[in-house]
């Protein structure tokens, strides 16, 4: 879920309105004259935004599957990982898609939960590395992974932090951009992380964190945008989000802070709804996610690592392997409401 840029809406306008738009007619698609299209080909995925950004890996993937299928992908933004998880709980069964596109594990049993997905082995499914196979039973099926960590202005922080103490220091005093966990999947995996590590003091370790807090974004976008418009030199990211910067601006000034504790692995994963209106639609669509065809768009667009043993581009040198990571314990609705509390008890201080 590498997300670059915080240009969101410009990849929200493009995915609906520069590939297709409806009408009560039926689905339109732009040319030298609008033709409708059969309703029955359409594949409807809510996803988040930076998915279907146009340097996202949306676009390529509508492309690649539209050309390989006959079928026709509405790519729908609702925002950050924990809005698409709120929409779907909201909405329940009556929702408009057939698949639910980019949370991950740290929302999966509120998902699964909801009894609103499907379970379905998509075709290629014994390429998927063990180690991401969140669901067994394949409700949840993994689109990519990484692992959270802190990159940061190596020209602006000569000496980085090693762990999540060192975050607490005096000489990083608001320099630490966060992500909202109520929003925000890596929100929510800071939030696992500083449980998994601190135990029942993480409420501790946050009062002591507080001061070197800048900000708190609702979502990864934005905090990433702060990050890389100078506005603060320490953001809660990924280990291959180095790779970008080495990809596309040549330059290896952003870097992974990697901490004694270790990393904690998000995995990105796909459902399909139980009401989903176009359910072999969706199944295809799946079929394709765990593809190579799929698959080898997502290291350079997405900032992940793909879910099938494959070759990395060679930016993907610059991103350093942690000697530990792990799978933190899910984090529970009364935890969000500790982290609320911890945060107004501290706001100002």
């Amino acid at each position: 879920m590498m997300r670059r840029k915080n240009t969101a809406s410009i990849g929200l306008f493009l995915a609906v309105f520069g590939f297709c738009f409806f009408s009560a007619a039926g689905v339109y698609a732009g040319g030298s004259g609008d033709q409708v299209l059969d309703e029955n080909r359409i594949v409807t995925v809510w996803t988040y935004d930076s998915f279907i950004s146009e340097w996202g890996p949306g676009p390529e993937i509508k492309r690649r599957f539209e050309e390989e299928t006959g079928l026709i992908v509405n790519l729908e933004s609702q925002g950050d990982s924990g809005e698409i998880l709120s929409r779907l709980l909201l909405e329940g069964a009556a929702a408009k898609a057939d698949i639910i596109l980019g949370i991950d594990q740290n929302m999966m049993d509120r998902a699964i939960g909801s009894g609103l997905l499907e379970a379905y082995v998509p075709a290629g499914a014994e390429r998927i590395l063990p180690e991401v196979l969140v669901d067994e039973q394949y409700r949840l099926i993994p689109m990519d992974y990484s692992y959270f960590a802190f990159v940061y202005d190596s020209e602006a922080i000569p000496v980085p932090p090693s762990s999540l103490e060192d975050l607490t220091l005096p000489q990083f005093a608001g320099k630490v951009i966060l992500m909202d966990p109520r929003t925000s999947s890596p929100g929510l995996g800071f939030l696992a992380w500083t449980k998994e590590v601190y135990g029942s003091a993480w409420k501790d370790y946050w009062r002591r964190l507080r001061q070197s807090i800048l900000t708190v974004a609702e979502g990864w976008s934005s905090g990433y945008g702060l990050f890389t418009s100078g506005e603060a030199p320490l953001v809660l990211s990924y280990t291959t989000s180095p790779g970008y910067h080495l990809e596309y601006e040549g330059t290896e000034r952003y870097k992974t802070a990697l901490f004694t504790e270790g990393h904690p692995i998000q995995v990105e994963v796909a459902g399909i709804l139980a009401a989903a209106p176009h359910k072999a639609n969706a199944r295809r669509f799946m079929d394709f996610m765990v593809s190579e065809a799929f698959q080898e768009v997502i290291p350079t667009t997405n900032w992940m690592y793909p879910v099938i043993d494959m070759p990395l581009p060679d930016s993907f040198r610059i991103n350093p392997k942690s000697s530990r990571s792990f799978m933190p314990a899910p984090v529970s609705a009364q935890d969000l409401n500790e982290w609320v509390s911890v945060m107004t008890e501290t706001a100002g201080r």
